[in-house]
């Protein structure tokens, strides 16, 4: 499961980043009104939703499976005696 929420982040990086790219040339953050205010926080979304899909990228938990096999090996050299 670990690696379709990794697949799923960098997808979502790529089409917010396709996204970004093609809209950026077309806001128009000095613009008064309601166009600029718009500007300003469509951009202000679309950074969000980059810095959290980073930070699922960057900060998703290892697995428990991998945690539990080295403790294991711990035991299994602990366990030794020597006569």
């Amino acid at each position: 499961m670990d690696g379709l929420s990794r697949n799923r982040y960098l997808l979502c990086l790529l089409a917010s980043g396709m996204l970004l790219y093609y809209a950026v040339p077309r806001l128009s953050i000095s613009a008064g009104g309601a166009e600029g205010l718009f500007s300003l926080f469509w951009l202000a979304l679309a950074l969000m939703v980059i810095a959290g899909n980073l930070t699922g990228l960057l900060y998703t938990p290892i697995k428990k499976k991998k945690q539990q096999s080295a403790g294991n090996k711990r035991k299994r050299i602990k366990a030794r005696f020597y006569q």
